[in-house]
């Protein structure tokens, strides 16, 4: 098992989410840094960027990280488009140097230099800066839009409705549990699917059935509201460790049929 350094306090919960579930990955593999890099395309010195919280890894490198670790690409994504979203929050926008580039030498003035020189290459200085700054914000803002498109296209394919995100102007709601069972799963009325994808903040019947389920299996989600909140969270955590399955808080198909075929405790 790898000795992973403590992510940075500044980093979005569900940018962090995103690390700590490649890190798993990552471990579960076996494989080094340079082992990633020949297998992903991406560099040894990427990964320990993405993997660190340095740098926000690419939807691709994402994919892949996927399936080397054997886990559902599609649920990873989901997690990846989220911490897309909240990834400039709050931080300083950087790109990739090449790895040899050499340093650029310091300006030490002498007295014999005139006054006007040393205006003239501080004002080139910022400028060159402030375009780098914007090139920047302007890439990756290009980027996540690329992925967003890409994502989107993926999943309206493979996924026949996707939850909505709470919202300041979201209106709680109290549903009611109808529990039944049929051919050895248990059904609360709300939602039959078995692989719909659920996460932190999402909202919808379908986070009312899991948490209709994660009662009946005697585990509290809190109010029946169809508000994927943090104790909802704590509750699916719990039954993922409950019953042996990859502990990441979000709802898939696998958490899915450990909700539907759970015997009650």
């Amino acid at each position: 098992m790898s000795r992973w350094k403590e992510l940075s306090a500044e980093l979005h919960p569900h940018v962090h989410q995103l690390i700590v579930r490649l890190r798993k990955l990552k471990d579960r593999s076996e494989l080094s840094t340079r082992q990633l890099a020949a297998k992903t395309g991406y560099s040894a010195r990427s990964w320990q960027r993405y993997l660190n919280g340095r740098s926000l890894p690419p939807r691709k490198a994402v994919e892949a990280m996927a399936r080397i670790g054997g886990d559902d690409p599609i649920r990873l994504l989901v997690l990846h488009e989220i911490a897309a979203e909240h990834w400039a929050e709050g931080r300083v926008i950087t790109t990739d140097a090449p790895e040899s580039a050499p340093a650029t030498p310091a300006h030490t003035p002498t007295g014999q230099q005139p006054y006007g020189r040393y205006l003239r290459v501080a004002v080139t200085a910022g400028a060159v800066a402030l375009v780098l700054s914007v090139s920047a914000a302007l890439l990756l803002a290009v980027r996540l839009a690329d992925a967003r498109t890409q994502l989107a296209n993926e999943r309206a394919s493979t996924v026949a409705a996707t939850p909505a995100i709470v919202s300041e102007s979201s209106v709680p709601l109290i549903y009611t549990c109808r529990l039944e069972q049929s051919d050895g799963r248990w059904y609360a009325g709300l939602s039959r699917t078995t692989d719909a994808i659920l996460a932190y903040s999402y909202m919808g019947p379908e986070v009312a059935e899991a948490q209709c389920l994660l009662r009946r299996a005697g585990i509290p989600p809190g109010d029946i509201d169809g508000v994927f909140g943090p104790k909802t969270q704590r509750a699916v955590e719990s039954i993922q460790t409950r019953d042996g399955l990859v502990v990441d808080g979000v709802i898939g198909p696998h958490t899915w049929k450990a909700l539907r075929e759970a015997a009650p405790k």
